[in-house]
């Protein structure tokens, strides 16, 4: 076995982010408010964002790599008129960050133009991309969202319609996409439902977002989320949907992660809110592992809510252990170990205050490689603490993630190799408690607990895997 200190010369190991969706149709200030909506979803990804309009006859597209309010100026937003628009934030789960893979992709074919933004990873993206290459195909990217255009655009389809439902029955994962096309907007959810996608009124325009917080800064109201496999086109006449899967027996799988750390916890999604549910997963994790602690503290701020229920439950008063530089970049585009610890420190300061002298219980979302984690534990000990007790507000991570989150392989994962004793030893801490997987189900109530994915948890995959993918299995053959 390695030994397990070459996990300090790992990367940053935070969960990182997939991509969120925004849409909205009929609505002069179409441009501006998609920009608003990206920014409440930033958090969903932070390494490219665009934004696709149409004004009723033709299409065009903005994006760069970088984040929404530094790419998206008075002046940009001006020069893309229109009342219908689509935008996203990117992580890249599929496909390397550059330029061409930031998205809406924007393609002119014999139905005329769409614009395709997409949250998700597809299971069959490899074979697809190959059969399609080999059928003459030439793909402008190497993310697999563009799969779906060129499946659309294939001879044998009469129409648009048609050519969306025949290339939606031919991939399988995760998805939801926002589309544009010169006079309508679409959005999709696959039928499982690994992602959230809600549709929401702002007056007499219609909204789609991958989470609720969206639509709350722009005033818009929530009105349902998209059901799993269905297809809505917004249109002069209104909201009509499609449903290519109906009939099928096709297991529902809610990403039981999202509720865990992504989604902002002011967001709705699968059936209830997501604050409730971090406080709940926190009540739980303290009935299943307590703690004698003098202070419960938060890794802000995914843990604040876990954390809450944690104190709430524990009788052990709540109270905050750092404090968070939110102009902070992600810590692992820093190569050097030194400069990768350093900026840990920057981005979540100890209050010494609170801890020294203290029995501290750290509440943490998730541990993935343990390096942050370690380095977390590190600080507060530097700060005074005269005990660490970690616990974490979901079950050991053991196994990847193929449905559009970037966990690395179960190799690199921490508690996939060594065993808890191992993992204490690592960490440097006095106990570790990770919620079970049966006090994760219980936090959550929307949905028969059968019907949540927890597959990065327990290695049961409610697809079939074609491939052993990984973020870059597109662009190892050929020079990107």
């Amino acid at each position: 076995m390695t030994d397990i200190n070459q996990w300090q010369d790992e990367i940053d190991d935070s969960p990182k982010e997939k991509c969120g969706l925004f849409g909205i149709y009929g609505n002069d200030s179409a441009a501006q408010l998609t920009f608003l909506g990206l920014f409440a979803l930033q958090h969903r990804g932070e390494e490219s964002a665009g934004i696709a309009v149409s004004n009723g006859k033709s299409l065009m597209v903005h994006k760069e790599l970088g984040l929404v309010g530094d790419i998206f100026k008075p002046d940009v937003l001006k020069k893309l008129p229109g009342t219908n628009a689509i935008g996203h934030v990117r992580y890249s789960t599929t496909g390397s960050t550059l330029l061409k893979n930031a998205q809406p992709i924007l393609v002119d074919y014999s139905r005329g133009q769409i614009a395709v933004a997409h949250n998700g990873n597809l299971v069959n993206a490899k074979r697809l991309h190959d059969e399609l290459e080999a059928y003459g195909s030439i793909f402008a990217s190497t993310v697999d969202s563009e799969i779906i255009v060129h499946l659309m655009a294939r001879p044998d389809s009469k129409n648009r319609e048609v050519g969306l439902v025949s290339a939606l029955r031919q991939i399988e994962g995760a998805y939801c996409f926002v589309m544009l096309t010169e006079n309508e907007l679409i959005g999709v959810r696959d039928p499982h439902g690994f992602r959230p996608l809600c549709l929401g009124r702002l007056g007499d325009s219609y909204v789609l977002a991958s989470e609720t917080c969206a639509f709350d800064l722009i005033d818009a109201q929530f009105v349902r989320e998209i059901e799993p496999g269905e297809v809505v086109i917004i249109n002069e006449k209104g909201v009509r949907s499609l449903y290519p899967f109906k009939g099928e027996e096709i297991r529902k799988s809610y990403c039981i992660f999202e509720h865990v750390y992504f989604a902002r916890p002011d967001s709705h999604i699968f059936g209830e809110g997501v604050a409730h549910v971090r406080e709940r997963l926190g009540e739980i994790l303290a009935e299943e592992h307590p703690a004698k602690a003098d202070v419960v503290v938060p890794v802000p701020d995914s843990g604040n809510f876990a954390a809450l229920g944690f104190s709430r439950i524990s009788g052990i008063p709540f109270g905050f252990g750092f404090t968070r530089n939110h102009y902070v970049g992600r810590t692992f585009i820093l190569p050097e170990q030194a400069a990768r610890e350093l900026k840990v420190r920057i981005k979540l300061n100890p209050l010494k205050e609170s801890v020294k002298g203290k029995r501290v219980v750290i509440v943490d979302d998730s541990i993935v490689r343990g390096n942050t984690a370690r380095s977390r534990v590190k600080e507060l000990r530097i700060a005074g603490a005269t005990e660490v007790h970690m616990r974490v507000s979901c079950p050991p991570h053991r196994h990847a993630c193929y449905y559009g989150i970037d966990f690395p392989h179960k190799e690199q994962l921490l508690a996939n190799n060594y065993t808890m004793g191992e993992i204490k030893k690592f960490l440097d801490v006095e106990s570790i408690g990770y919620l079970s997987e049966e006090g994760l189900l219980k936090a959550v109530s929307a949905f028969p607990k059968n019907e949540y994915c927890t597959a990065c948890f327990t290695g049961k995959y409610p697809t079939v895997v074609e491939d052993d993918m990984d973020k870059f299995s597109l662009e190892k053959t050929r020079k990107c």
